[in-house]
């Protein structure tokens, strides 16, 4: 299974103030980002100590979402 990182850098394209694209983009900048994590609990706790780039967890759950049902 891919890890969740390499499934939300294929958003990194997309437009400037798409929710998801900036998330991706984020996350590619933030070089502690969990990058081989598969597990929700992992990311989730990481994001809420480390995610300042977020302004709501709603961003990584939508994104968790996509992540289960394409992955």
């Amino acid at each position: 299974m891919k890890s969740f990182y390499h499934y939300i850098m294929k958003f990194r394209s997309n437009k400037k103030h798409d929710r998801m694209g900036e998330f991706a983009r984020s996350a590619y900048d933030d070089h502690s980002f969990p990058k081989s994590s598969t597990d929700y609990d992992e990311l989730s706790s990481y994001l809420e100590l480390n995610g300042y780039y977020l302004s709501s967890m709603t961003v990584f759950d939508e994104a968790w979402e996509l992540y289960q049902n394409n992955a």
